[in-house]
């Protein structure tokens, strides 16, 4: 995900990650709004006092008339000085400037303070000023509250003895809203701190106690963030399959040091990957580098982890994977400021899906597309959808689904609507053809209406610019036998594909189950309600399934949708049921975040807690129930009731799907559809001893996508789903065989 910095996770995601941000567009020289074309900085930063002393060298491209101009600053630096250096050298050889009046503006805090400067016009095509400031930044970096125990902690900025953050959004250099600029910067830390930003490291050298080093971005960016802490240093010097040479980094905690060939290695691997699908990578290195505060940031060059993403091998394609496209989609092309974020979408749609199916793995590439679907409709209720275009920033898990998983979802129905070739050939086109510059849906619908050679107004228009997905069934399927002049046999069968609301035009894929083996075929639907279609098959077709590998972005009823802990998440009636009263041991990190994040809301949204076998539970709406082997006869027949032959829980283990687990060290999560409560769950945190509970406990809702999850000493051991299938049809036979 991206936050002035990509903010990246999804699931992270949790997915993964917050998300958002500005993304200005370059001001042109002579424009009614000046804009910075450079900026050279030089700032000293103090952990211990969390103090920043800064001087920035500004060039401002030419104001066509005098008049005010507003900078940001963050609220708690105080600006000592500002002048503007006149043209042209005094007589000893000097710079000559000049003061300028300026006024501050804190009724904006805490977003910042806005410092207004008079400047007057110029016949040349630029002025310079020199600004001095100095002040605290100290926003220690808190927890969002959420439900998912992995996520990205919130800072407006943070200097302090456990590590540097200063993004764009910290405010930590005067800027003028909506630029982009190039920026070099000469920084400050105490001897045995290693800086880490944007762009090239030109010198770092140790003197009186201070490291120093100097980078410089050559490419204009939206914003500069730095980062420096106590750092384990690994580099390598890395050539892609394309010739491309790019230095590799980690810039690790020594706890975690040990890491960095797995970190070195992994993004090798997808720099060639990506390298071959988005051309040429845009920058000269590639950093992974350990936050002091959970986080998945990524930033042109490198990207920023927490310390337990890192310790967790974090190089999945949805974590490591998907910071690294960013490099290209967000970091290299920007997304248009007051436009709608197709960042998120093309990102996700490489990373977090693409990856899979470019590996061959056709088993995680369908899993993603399911949850991508399902997502949807657990998060987006129909009265509170909006469409793909109207998407800027993630604040929820609504956001994620839309601006996430439905925009990656567009790109797949577009890749199959134009055909592959024109599709990545349309790819790399926007990746390069945009590099630097902000681009907006309608750019991306140029491209690939040009790179095909079709009008894709259509197409756009209904998946970008209006909300809803469909709603689809089948509604009738006949079959009859034909035979050739030759005495051969096929069958034509006739299907018709019904959609509930506003229809969609889109291809959806048909399984037809044959008695001989099985066919796939595609069938268009078209503007009507209903669609009729004839298909040939080679033999005697027994049923047809309905898209059974998620490749049609739709709605899925509620009733239908696979049990997992995020069903009982987002229904709303939720009972939490205690196996035990008063003290809850190993459950209560479960309970004090469910009350944590409900705090704020009214009586009547609030989860119910409730102790099992002592108060009866709602006949509606989804219960968690959390119990241990000691309390086993209190659960049994509940999990009987829901669950049926999927679970059985035993005096010293229990059984999954038929497969035996035993001893202390086990627990397991599990997800069944609630009986006699159609649309609700019943979700089963149990284990075999306090501590399996415990350990499970700490990260429970981080495994909401799945209808059973084991762990041994709180970790993963074996997970899945359990689903009804594909809606199904049987074929009908016309007339007497």
């Amino acid at each position: 995900m991206v936050l002035g910095p990509r903010l990246i996770f999804s699931v992270i995601v949790l997915l993964v990650v917050g998300a958002g941000g500005f993304y200005p567009v370059a001001g042109a020289v002579g424009s009614a709004h000046p804009s910075i074309v450079s900026h050279d900085l030089e700032v000293t930063i103090n952990p211990a006092t969390h103090e920043l002393i800064g001087r920035d060298r500004m060039v401002v491209a030419r104001p066509i008339e005098a008049g005010t101009v507003s900078f940001s600053l963050a609220p708690t630096l105080r600006v000592e000085s500002l002048a503007m250096v006149d043209e042209g050298e005094s007589r000893d050889g000097r710079e000559r400037t000049h003061p300028l009046a300026f006024s501050v503006d804190r009724t904006v805090h805490p977003a910042g303070q806005r410092v207004a400067v008079s400047l007057p016009a110029r016949g040349g095509e630029s002025i310079t000023l020199n600004w001095t400031y100095r002040g605290t930044i100290n926003d220690p970096p808190k927890e969002p509250r959420h439900l998912r125990f992995v996520t990205p902690n919130e800072t407006a900025g943070y200097i302090g003895e456990e590590g540097v953050y200063l993004s764009g959004e910290s405010q930590w250099y005067p800027d003028i809203e909506g630029t982009s600029s190039t920026y070099r910067l000469h920084v400050h830390v105490p001897d045995g701190w290693t800086v880490v930003t944007q762009g090239r490291r030109q010198a770092e050298t140790v003197r009186d106690g201070r490291m120093s080093s100097t980078w410089v971005v050559a490419e204009p960016a939206e914003a500069l963030t730095l980062v420096a802490n106590r750092f384990v240093v690994k580099t390598r010097d890395w050539t892609s399959r394309t010739g491309q040479r790019i230095e590799l980094a980690t810039y690790f905690f020594p706890d975690n040091a040990g890491l960095a060939d797995e970190y070195l290695d992994a993004t090798a691997t997808y720099l060639d990957a990506y390298i071959g699908i988005l051309g040429e990578y845009p920058f000269h290195r590639f950093a992974v580098v350990e936050n002091f505060f959970p986080s998945g940031l990524g930033m042109p060059s490198f990207t920023l982890l927490g310390s337990g993403s890192i310790k967790r091998h974090y190089v999945q394609p949805y974590a490591l994977g998907h910071e690294i496209v960013h490099s290209w989609i967000g970091n290299s092309v920007f997304h248009r400021q007051g436009a709608g974020n197709w960042v998120e979408g093309l990102t996700t749609y490489l990373a977090n899906y693409y990856w899979h199916e470019l590996t061959g793995d056709d088993r995680q590439a369908a899993e993603q597309r399911r949850m991508m679907v399902e997502g949807y409709s657990l998060y987006v209720e129909p009265d509170r959808d909006y469409p793909v275009s109207r998407f800027f920033a993630k604040h929820d898990e609504r956001d994620n689904a839309i601006g996430y998983h439905k925009a990656a979802f567009v790109f797949q129905h577009l890749r199959h609507e134009i055909g592959d070739e024109a599709f990545w050939r349309g790819v790399k086109t926007f990746a390069q053809g945009h590099r630097n510059r902000p681009a907006d849906w309608g750019d991306i619908e140029r491209v690939f209406a040009r790179e095909s050679d079709r009008d894709l107004r259509w197409f756009f228009e209904q998946w970008v610019e209006r909300d809803g997905a469909p709603e689809l069934s089948l509604d009738e399927v006949h079959a009859r036998s034909v035979r050739s002049q030759d005495g051969g046999e096929t069958w034509r069968m006739t299907v018709r594909v019904r959609q509930s609301g506003r229809p969609f035009q889109m291809a959806v894929p048909l399984r037809v189950v044959l008695n001989n083996g099985t066919e796939t075929k595609w069938i268009r639907l078209g503007p009507a309600a209903a669609t009729t279609d004839e298909l040939v098959v080679a033999a005697r077709p027994l049923h047809v399934q309905l898209d059974p590998d998620w490749m049609a972005f739709r709605r899925i009823a509620r009733d239908r949708l696979t049990p997992m802990l995020n069903g009982y998440v987002t229904d709303g009636k939720r009972t939490v049921a205690r196996t035990v009263t008063g003290a809850v041991g190993p459950f209560q990190p479960v309970l004090d975040r469910i009350v944590e994040r409900e705090s704020q809301w009214p009586e009547s949204r609030k989860t119910a807690i409730v102790s099992l076998g002592e108060t009866a539970l709602p006949p509606t709406g989804s219960v968690l129930v959390l119990g241990g082997a000691d309390q086993r006869h209190r659960i049994e027949s509940l999990v009987k009731e829901s669950c049926g032959d999927l679970v059985r829980l035993r005096e010293e283990g229990f059984d999954v799907k038929g497969r035996n687990y035993e001893g202390p060290a086990m627990a397991v999560l599990f997800t069944c559809r609630r009986a006699a409560a159609p649309g609700s769950m019943v979700t089963v945190l149990y284990g075999l001893s306090p501590g399996a509970v415990e350990r499970a406990s700490n990260f429970l809702f981080y495994y909401g996508w799945h209808s059973y999850v084991v762990f041994k000493n709180g970790a993963v051991v074996e997970r899945g789903v359990w689903q009804d299938g594909p809606e199904t049809k049987e074929v009908e036979v016309d007339g007497a065989r």
